[in-house]
């Protein structure tokens, strides 16, 4: 027997029944999104490796060690995408989307980084995105940051996420507190283990949200971003955390909550939770007013956020949150005999045509009456139709409840489709 081939590590299959959580989170995303006025924008998996070395840095992990890289036939090195931001923003500025407008996006699909697979995080992994361009003002800031508590709200799960909101400033005022916070680290360099004292002179705000205790008890001394901040980034700030206030949306302004790239700017904002043991990060956003312009458009504030759906869908089954799932089927049609055999796909047909929404599972295969009411209470239909030689001649069909107490009953077609209509209602 030839050997199975198995997926590759870290790509995950999504078999029914985890399918069916999937669409529902999927569904209330776009329903969610369109509630607020923003369009879906759809863009390639496969992107010219430049994009992700411009925009998230050649020196960093993802670009050095995660991202999917080949050259194609024509020599040129493509990669899969590994976030979804710089595409959107290339894509923005190919198609004339960006300069002197204002843009409210939103994308979802899967994302490729060579990680070390675990649980809730994978090399194949999905991503839910929301990107905004042209408004500088903290009023988008908001409406972005309200967006996701309404997601949370929609799924269930708001008791259970905390918002965590900090200011990057301008990229003046960042890069005079980059020097005194260099200049504080290198005063305690005996204490930094080896990643932080690299990113010490690569990228040393990342050093802040450091996992090392030892490392987080010297930066308690350690200045202070808030005290480098301009005065349009305090008063935007401000005006950001006064909006939420007004909303009745909580937060936590937290400090050491950075980003390591230059492009990003003023508002930083994560939901986190320890729903899922150690406290992760649900959901990440914040402002990134340069990266349009460092991706070859014109200057354009933007803001947004991404969030991965497999840990959403992790946290939703381990809280209990996933609510109704819809069934597969509703109805399934037995037949017995050779001319009901033949007109049962008709019925249900009709059936489809005239009970919007009703889903028909028709039996295939053949088998005896037994077998066939096996497998419709396999099919979780609420109701077996049934179609015999006697039915058929009188226009009539037999209605056996799978799920609940009560008999079953020979009525019209007509009949059929009203009971078949509340039943689903």
């Amino acid at each position: 027997m030839a050997k199975q081939i198995q997926a590759v590590r870290g790509m995950n299959d999504c078999l029914p029944g985890t399918t069916q959580i999937w669409q529902k989170v999927e569904d209330t995303l776009r329903k969610t999104v369109a509630s607020y006025g923003y369009q879906e924008i759809r863009f390639p998996i496969v992107e010219s490796t430049d994009l992700f070395k411009r925009s998230i840095g050649e020196v960093t992990d993802i670009v050095e060690k995660e991202m999917y890289t080949f050259e194609d036939r024509s020599g040129d090195s493509l990669t899969l995408r590994p976030e979804g931001t710089a595409v959107c923003v290339r894509a923005g500025n190919q198609h004339g989307l960006l300069y002197n407008q204002e843009q409210r996006l939103w994308y979802m699909g899967p994302m490729f980084r060579h990680e070390r697979p675990q649980k809730g995080r994978y090399r194949q992994f999905h991503q839910f995105g929301v990107e905004t361009y042209g408004i500088a003002s903290a009023d988008i800031d908001a409406e972005v940051i309200l967006l996701t508590a309404r997601l949370w709200q929609e799924f269930g799960i708001s008791e259970y996420v905390t918002l965590e909101l900090n200011s990057l400033g301008s990229n003046e005022a960042r890069a005079l507190y980059r020097d005194a916070l260099v200049a504080f680290l290198e005063q305690h360099i005996e204490h930094l283990d080896d990643d932080c004292k690299r990113r010490m002179h690569t990228n040393p705000l990342r050093v802040l949200d450091s996992k090392n205790p030892e490392v987080q008890a010297i930066l308690v001394d350690a200045p202070k971003l808030s005290e480098h901040l301009d005065e349009e980034s305090q008063a935007h700030f401000q005006n950001l955390c006064e909006r939420l206030d007004a909303a009745g949306v909580k937060y936590r302004v937290n400090e050491k909550l950075v980003r390591g790239l230059d492009y990003y700017n003023r508002t930083v904002f994560e939901w986190v939770t320890d729903s899922l043991g150690a406290q992760g990060t649900v959901c990440a956003g914040g402002r990134y007013d340069g990266l349009v312009e460092q991706l070859g458009g014109k200057g354009t504030p933007a803001v947004g956020f991404a969030m991965g759906l497999e840990r959403l869908v992790l946290m939703l089954q381990e809280l209990d949150c996933v609510g109704d799932i819809r069934r597969n089927a509703d109805v399934y049609v037995a037949a017995m005999g050779d001319k009901a055999s033949i007109q049962a796909p008709v019925i249900a047909e009709q059936l489809r045509n005239e009970v919007a929404g009703l889903r028909v599972m028709v039996h295939a295969g053949g088998g005896n009456f037994k077998k066939q009411l096996k497998r419709a209470d396999k099919s979780d239909a609420l109701v077996a139709l049934i179609l015999g030689e006697d039915e058929l001649a009188q226009g009539k069909v037999t209605v056996k409840y799978l799920r609940e107490q009560k008999e079953q009953i020979t009525v019209s077609l007509d009949e059929v489709k009203t009971l078949l209509q509340a039943l689903i209602a």
